[in-house]
């Protein structure tokens, strides 16, 4: 199998594969390549937190010609499968091949699949009025890699977010800049440009360890080769991993209150409507009883929303706000060229990060260890 990822996120993916179970990877650019069987399909759809999809692989193969692509497609093993009655339609991309036209590619591998299947059900005609498998055929460097999309709509979409918001950051992203600063439930976290959420509902999910995927449907659940009972039973798991009763420290805050009230009824759709308290405040006034804890956030950029000088302004202000939290560690992504001179501050360590097609910088900056370390969180964890 195939978990797709944004670019940086391999290692992030990679780490929440092995926390599956699933030691048998390989780490590429954008996708984590693992092996495992039909509950891994299940498994994986509704635990990844940071991947974009998860891939059937059906075969790889260096691709010269159309002929070269056509007979190497159709030697796949398609109808193990595909039902007689399966939707197929076929998706394509090709980046530095001799075969750089994506539309005849398409056609090509879609005639060999239905020649393949002609084969297994003695047939000539194929309605496709049944499950949907979309296949990609996925062109790089003249190396031809076949797939099947099993989970449908993208693994962002969790199911909570119903309405929009204006530049939203996705839920993928959103989970991995908590996993990436390793918060902890017993800790305190705070996103002062919360908008619609995300941040403080993903970082809830990850507290209470409930699986992302629990509320939604993936392409591969109407498959016949699949059996129901594998479903449930990784949906069974995973509701048995939640720790409802976890108490957290979550707080989002906006300026926005309109806003806001996407937050909390976000947080509603999620089942995190009481792990995560949200407040109309500006960034100046954020403050916290708590001695330690972590700011975790995607403050506006400036290129998309509002003017330019004004986030600069903002990134000052940030700057200075946050100093009456010394013992935090702060965790910001921002794509101003010239964060670290506006904030104020070098960070002790910076990431690549994209959020959509947008270069970012994640900055991180390690507040101070507590006197007296916590102790871990013991529930087992996926």
């Amino acid at each position: 199998m195939i978990a797709t990822a944004t670019f940086g996120l391999e290692a992030v993916v990679a780490r929440e594969v092995r926390g599956l179970g699933y030691q048998d990877l390989m780490v590429e650019d954008a996708r984590v390549t693992f092996a495992g069987d039909e509950a891994a399909v299940c498994r994986a759809n509704l635990w990844l937190r940071t991947a974009d999809r998860v891939l059937l692989k059906m075969g790889e193969f260096k691709a010269l010609t159309f002929d070269e692509l056509f007979e190497k497609t159709r030697a796949l093993p398609w109808p193990d499968w595909l039902p007689e009655n399966a939707a197929f339609p076929v998706n394509g991309k090709s980046v530095k091949s001799q075969l750089h036209s994506v539309p005849d590619c398409q056609a090509i591998v879609k005639k060999a699949v239905v020649e393949k299947m002609k084969q297994k059900y003695k047939r000539d005609w194929f309605q496709e009025n049944g499950p949907q498998y979309t296949i990609e055929v996925a062109l790089l460097k003249d190396m031809a890699t076949l797939t099947i999309d099993t989970s449908g709509a993208g693994l962002h979409k969790r199911g909570y977010r119903k309405l929009g918001s204006q530049a939203p950051l996705k839920e993928t992203l959103a989970a991995a800049m908590v996993l990436l600063s390793r918060w902890r439930p017993e800790q305190a976290l705070i996103d002062p440009f919360c908008g619609s959420g995300t941040i403080p509902i993903e970082a809830a999910l990850i507290g209470t360890n409930m699986a992302p995927g629990l509320n939604r449907s993936f392409a591969a659940e109407k498959w016949p080769v699949i059996p129901k009972s594998l479903w449930h039973k990784a949906r069974e798991e995973a509701k048995s991993f939640a720790d409802y009763a976890q108490p957290l420290h979550v707080m989002g805050s906006d300026i926005d209150g309109a806003v806001l009230g996407l937050a909390r009824y976000h947080a509603r759709q999620a089942g995190v409507a009481e792990k995560v308290f949200f407040q109309k405040l500006p960034a100046a006034g954020i403050r916290s009883r708590r001695k330690y804890g972590y700011i975790i956030c995607n403050p506006p950029y400036g290129e998309r929303l509002g003017d330019i000088k004004q986030a600069e302004e903002l990134y000052r202000e940030m700057g200075k706000a946050f100093k009456s939290l010394d013992t935090w560690s702060y965790y910001i992504l921002a794509a101003h060229p010239n964060f670290e001179r506006l904030f104020g501050r070098k960070p002790d360590r910076k990431r690549k990060l994209y959020n959509g097609r947008l270069q970012c910088n994640y900055y991180q900056y390690y507040g101070p260890r507590p006197p007296r370390r916590m102790e871990p969180f013991e529930k087992t964890t996926l």
